[in-house]
């Protein structure tokens, strides 16, 4: 189980499906979405613009204006407004979609203004698997296609809008995997756009010239017995310049960083396999069952076994 940090979130995700619409739009229009539970938000303009409002979210109290190319994704659910212009009216999108899944739905004037054209929808994803990730992201991913982007990211937009247009058998699962692969590469170009010297967070820190190697040893082999000494002296640096410097970008020590992923990855086993609790145990660096139990239930607040039991429950 040696993994890139990344490549262990996204593969833990589980994105349960994806539902999209393709929303052709004509001035003066507006649409408003409420609060969703374990999904995330998504959207991409084909043509066009407008003002995208997040409700209630103080980090973006400031509508944030949309052009043709630009995508964004709300990771956690958060409700959200989209119109032409900010005195425009809105409709709830549950009203205009609820029949429209997949398909087109059409808003505004029929012989209104300029027209805009939004590939939008929302992922569902197993709560369990998405947490530790959906943490780490901001309320917003907002990225500008007049920015440098990789290819991948490119050509998945325009697949999926093309998709949209051109529906054929398969359609929606198509559209599922290219809207997986979208969020995974929005969080990518998220990552590569920050500044890992001004900015803090797990996401800046992979980036850091110090900080994010010793994450990759971290999550290459999680069962090591790691000490803050070996892994300052790792990177370069001394003990406590690291420890600070950690501590800074992570938010969390060292130790207590790599007991949290133990413990993530321990749960995922949990969930998805039927491997023996001795085994669980070491492969997360735990010599003893019993101090494996007592540390997952600090962490989680249940016994491995009874953790198991509960959400495995519902498939059995």
């Amino acid at each position: 189980m040696q993994m890139d940090p990344l490549d262990e979130l996204f593969s833990a995700m589980r994105v349960e499906n994806a539902l999209y619409a393709r929303l052709e739009a004509r001035a003066p229009w507006g649409l408003s979405t409420r609060r969703g539970d374990n999904t995330a938000r998504f959207g991409l303009v084909l043509r066009g613009g407008g003002w995208l409002t997040l409700d209630g979210d103080a980090t973006h109290p400031e509508p944030i204006a949309l052009a043709t190319g630009d995508c964004f994704i709300i990771p956690h659910g958060s409700p959200y407004t989209l119109r032409d212009d900010l005195s425009s009216a809105t409709v709830n999108c549950v009203d205009v979609v609820r029949n429209n899944i997949g398909g087109l739905v059409q808003i505004g004037q029929a012989a209104g203004g300029a027209c805009t054209t939004v590939v939008s929808g929302w992922f569902n994803f197993d709560p369990d698997g998405a947490r530790p990730l959906l943490d780490l992201l901001p309320p917003l991913l907002h990225i500008r296609m007049d920015q440098e982007r990789t290819q991948l990211l490119q050509s998945a937009l325009q697949l999926l809008a093309m998709e949209t247009v051109q529906r054929g058998l398969g359609s929606g699962l198509i559209v599922s995997r290219l809207a997986d692969i979208i969020f995974v590469q929005v969080v990518r170009a998220h990552i590569e756009a920050l500044d890992p010297e001004t900015e803090s967070g797990w996401l800046a820190a992979l980036s850091d010239r110090r900080i994010g190697p010793a994450l990759h040893l971290m999550h290459k082999d999680v069962a090591s017995n790691w000490t803050v000494e070996a892994l300052a002296a790792a990177v370069g640096m001394s003990r406590s310049a690291f420890a600070l410097r950690f501590k800074h970008k992570v938010g969390q020590s060292p130790l207590d960083y790599l007991t949290r992923w133990r413990m993530f990855r321990a749960g995922h086993m949990l969930r998805h396999t039927s491997k023996p609790l001795v085994e669980v145990a070491c492969s997360v660096g735990y010599e003893s069952e019993a101090a494996f139990n007592k540390a997952f239930k600090r962490s989680t607040g249940a016994a491995p076994g009874a953790y198991r039991r509960n959400v495995q429950a519902p498939a059995s």
